[in-house]
């Protein structure tokens, strides 16, 4: 749980991912075409996946990948985020940490 709320609080924006998740990707590119650039750890070769995933579900995460994490705070996997995004909440939430020159 340590290591989740430590990668978490990095940046601005989190991404948690799998290399091979499709859904994992399509948030990325989201976050990219929206002028984010977040830091985004692939926990399929850390020894500790298997933990990390148990408690990004502890937590509150739907599915252990993608995690969203905004400002060290859940925003949670790839039905929050298209939600927010759709609904028009998720470009303020982000806004603190859009660049100019992306």
């Amino acid at each position: 749980m340590d290591k989740v709320m430590r990668m978490s609080s990095e940046r601005g924006v989190v991404i948690i991912t799998k290399s091979s998740c499709c859904l994992c990707y399509a948030v990325q590119i989201l976050f990219r075409d929206l002028r984010v650039q977040p830091t985004v750890h692939e926990i399929d070769t850390d020894p500790d996946c298997r933990e990390i995933e148990k408690a990004l579900l502890r937590i509150g995460c739907s599915t252990a990948v993608p995690a969203v994490f905004v400002g060290g705070k859940l925003v949670g996997s790839t039905n929050e985020v298209m939600s927010l995004h759709l609904s028009g909440s998720l470009v303020p939430l982000i806004k603190p940490y859009q660049s100019l020159l992306y």
